[in-house]
């Protein structure tokens, strides 16, 4: 059986949702950014009763066409707040979206189960020791320091099996990773660290990639993040991350549809209420 904190993930299991808080102004979808432990407390507890399975936090954008470093200490301020905050009105179990072991370490200590790590625990060495440390969960993303070529859908394979690889070397537990094949995270050219260079365009990856999520996701539970994200931008011709939000839930629903077991999104109403549709017809 699989776990993703105290949650069973994928098998038989419905589709799991997973709501996103953001702690960092900078981030591509302001309406996402909640900074002030009222606001955020406020949010958690109507994630929870939207449905919500879990609450993602991020105290730095990785939006690979934004320029959004920020300290170490700066990030750890921002997850510590908002677990503090989210701990006092909800008993969701909490990941943290970070690369940086630090900032693992400080959430954790605070009871945090989960860490979503976009570098596939490939940017900071550290990391896989700290999971196996705290017995925490991982999601762990398609991601490479150096370029990728070839065939995308093989190379995200390949990546994330990199991933597992390094967490089970770690004695990371077999049944407490996910992996998401990093719909958004591999461009030509970016602003950002987070990202995995390619010559191939963007966009086209994404999609590819997203048709082929039932050849990508093997044996273990997947996590997909697409919510109005920039390949929907593309789709749409809509610049506005504000007015993606019916792209987001079609592409949620493909997601599904393909496999998924875990979306992770700023629409959790919505959300659920599409998985629910998706996987009573797909059953049917």
């Amino acid at each position: 059986m699989n776990y993703l904190g105290k949650i069973r993930v994928g098998g038989s299991n419905p589709v799991r949702i997973m709501g996103i808080i953001n702690t960092s102004p900078e981030s591509f979808y302001k309406k996402s950014v909640h900074t002030d432990k009222s606001s955020i407390a406020k949010t958690a507890k109507k994630m929870e009763e939207d449905g919500a399975d879990f609450i993602d936090v991020g105290g730095m954008s990785t939006a690979p066409y934004l320029s959004t470093s920020i300290t170490e200490q700066k990030e750890i301020e921002r997850i510590t707040n908002a677990i503090t905050a989210i701990h006092k009105v909800s008993k969701l179990s909490i990941s943290i979206d970070t690369c940086r072991s630090n900032v693992a370490r400080a959430a954790l200590i605070l009871g945090v189960d989960i860490i979503n790590d976009i570098s596939g625990l490939k940017y900071d060495p550290l990391m896989p020791e700290i999971l196996s440390e705290y017995d925490a969960s991982v999601i762990v993303c398609a991601y490479n320091k150096k370029p990728v070529h070839g065939n995308q859908v093989t190379q995200a394979k390949k990546l994330v099996q990199q991933s597992i690889a390094i967490a089970q070397r770690a004695r990371v537990p077999k049944n407490k990773i996910v992996i998401d094949p990093a719909i958004g995270f591999f461009r030509k050219h970016a602003k950002g660290k987070f990202f995995t260079k390619i010559n191939s365009d963007w966009l086209a990856r994404d999609i590819s990639v997203l048709q082929n999520l039932d050849s990508i996701k093997g044996k273990y539970p997947m996590l997909v993040s697409v919510s109005r994200k920039s390949f929907l931008g593309e789709l749409l011709k809509e610049p506005n991350p504000e007015k993606r939000l019916y792209g987001s839930l079609a592409a949620e629903a493909f997601a599904i549809m393909k496999g998924a077991d875990i979306i992770r999104t700023h629409n959790v109403k919505e959300t659920r209420e599409i998985a629910l549709v998706t996987e009573k017809i797909a059953q049917s």
